[in-house]
C-alpha cells in the first residue's frame, strides 16, 4: 500500500490519451505478483497538484488475503494539507464507541478563551475562591459547547468543503477564485489539526 507514482487505467489521470511505457510495465508487474487493486469508490482522483490530478495511491493484496479478510472495505480521506488523499483499509464490523468529555488544554488556543474566563469570574463576585470555581464549570460548559465540541467533526466539515473544492479541479474548474478558497479552508483546517493535536497529546498523557 502506498504512492507507486503511476496509473494502470488512462482514466487514473484527468486528461490521459495513453499509458506510458512504464505504466504498462507496473500493470505487467501487478499480473506478475498476481496482485488485486482494492476498488476505491469515494475518490476518482489521489493526488492533486494544481490542474493535475491522478489516482497513484493503492492497496494492492492477494486472493488468499481477500478470503482472510473478506469484510474489508477501501475508502479515501479528504486530502487536507497534503498532495495526496489517504487510504484507508478498515473492517466493516468494527464499530467505535463514543468518548468520554474532557476539559480540553486546547480551549487556550483560542483568543477568546482567557476574556471569556475573567468575564466570568469577575462576574461571581466575592463567593468564596472554590464556590466560584464550582460556579464557572457552568460558563466554562456552555462556551466549550458553543466552540469546541467534536473536534473531528468540525475538521470534517472543513475537510468536506476542501474535497468540494478538489472536486470541482477535477471537473476542469480552476481559476484565483477556487485557489485562494481552498488556500483559506487549508488555513482553516490548520488550526483544528492543532487542537485536534493538542488534545490527543493530553488524552494520552505524552
Amino acid at each position: 500500500m502506498g504512492n507507486f507514482n503511476e496509473i494502470v487505467h488512462i482514466e487514473e489521470r484527468k486528461g490521459a490519451t495513453s499509458l506510458s511505457a512504464s505504466a504498462e510495465d507496473f500493470r505487467t508487474w501487478i499480473n506478475d505478483m498476481e496482485l488485486m487493486d482494492l476498488t476505491l469508490n469515494d475518490h476518482k482522483y489521489t493526488l492533486f497538484r494544481g490542474q493535475s490530478c491522478s489516482h497513484i495511491d493503492r492497496i494492492l493484496v492477494r486472493l488468499e488475503w481477500l478470503d482472510a479478510y473478506p469484510d474489508t472495505q477501501l475508502r479515501g480521506e479528504p486530502r487536507g494539507l497534503s498532495d495526496h488523499c489517504s487510504l484507508i483499509v478498515e473492517d466493516r464490523r468494527i464499530v467505535q464507541g463514543s468518548r468520554p468529555f474532557h476539559s480540553l488544554d486546547s480551549w487556550f488556543t483560542h483568543k477568546g478563551f482567557l476574556r471569556m474566563v475573567k468575564e466570568e469570574w469577575r462576574g461571581l463576585g466575592d463567593t468564596q475562591f472554590l464556590d466560584k470555581l464550582k460556579a464557572l464549570s457552568k460558563p466554562l460548559g456552555r462556551w466549550h459547547n458553543q466552540h469546541f465540541r467534536n473536534i473531528p467533526e468540525k475538521i470534517k466539515r472543513f475537510e468536506d468543503e476542501i474535497k468540494k473544492v478538489d472536486d470541482m479541479v477535477s471537473n476542469g474548474l480552476y481559476d484565483g477564485t477556487i485557489e485562494a478558497r481552498r488556500k483559506a479552508l487549508v488555513r482553516c483546517c490548520e488550526i483544528w489539526y492543532t487542537r485536534q493535536d493538542i488534545h490527543w497529546k493530553q488524552m494520552s498523557r505524552s
